[in-house]
């Protein structure tokens, strides 16, 4: 249990670190959450959310999951998209991939793995829709990183037909969908392109963003 206490000391020291910064820091974050951001992530440990993008706790509302994968009847991530649009009153939802994902690698190789294995076949089936895509890529990793890619692609798409969603931009809510995703290899983001502010814009996003991908 060593290294629990372990925890309970780094927590104390970045709490004195923070108020050392700024005395009022968690007065003010516990009185209010007012976040620009909803990040719809991989649950991968290499991937923190507020780090990479260098915002503080309370800028950021956080969900994550296997493979950063938004589903029409998972009620966890649409109550979570729910509460960030049409209370927390956000102006950007970021679904972020990484390159080298072990959830999109294991849906890839058909791995079974268990009970994960009925979630990752949405990651599945984007592939079978896109296996054209894949015939001239000469390499697993350069496979994996595609897919990786376009599972991004298709979880923003699905994010944007989320009732949630229409139902914001019908009222005239100021908001917008991205996919990005992240290289463990050097930390940084890159923006895929499937960005979106209005119905009107989403199917020609997608399909931008598709067609920006190396076809090998």
């Amino acid at each position: 249990m060593e290294e629990l206490k372990d925890l309970f000391a780094n927590n104390r020291r970045w709490a004195g670190q923070m108020k050392a910064r700024d005395p009022q820091f968690f007065e003010r974050l516990s009185a209010q959450q007012n976040p620009k951001y909803l990040w719809i992530g991989c649950a991968d440990s290499r991937v923190p959310a507020n780090e990479i993008i260098g915002l503080l706790p309370g800028e950021v509302f956080v969900h994550r999951n296997v493979a950063n994968v938004v589903v029409h009847a998972d009620l966890n991530c649409l109550s979570v998209v729910q509460y960030a649009v049409d209370v927390l009153k956000v102006e950007h939802i970021i679904v972020c991939g990484h390159y080298g994902c072990g959830g999109v690698a294991a849906a890839l190789d058909n791995r079974r793995l268990g009970l994960i294995d009925n979630w990752l076949r949405h990651v599945q089936d984007i592939h079978k829709k896109h296996g054209a895509r894949f015939e001239c890529i000469d390499s697993h990793d350069k496979s994996v990183d595609r897919l990786c890619e376009l599972n991004v692609i298709e979880q923003a798409l699905n994010v944007c037909q989320t009732t949630v969603v229409q139902d914001a931009w019908a009222r005239g809510h100021t908001l917008s969908v991205h996919g990005w995703i992240y290289r463990l290899q050097d930390g940084e983001l890159r923006d895929l392109g499937a960005s979106a502010s209005s119905p009107a814009d989403v199917e020609n996003a997608i399909q931008r963003a598709c067609e920006r991908l190396p076809t090998n």
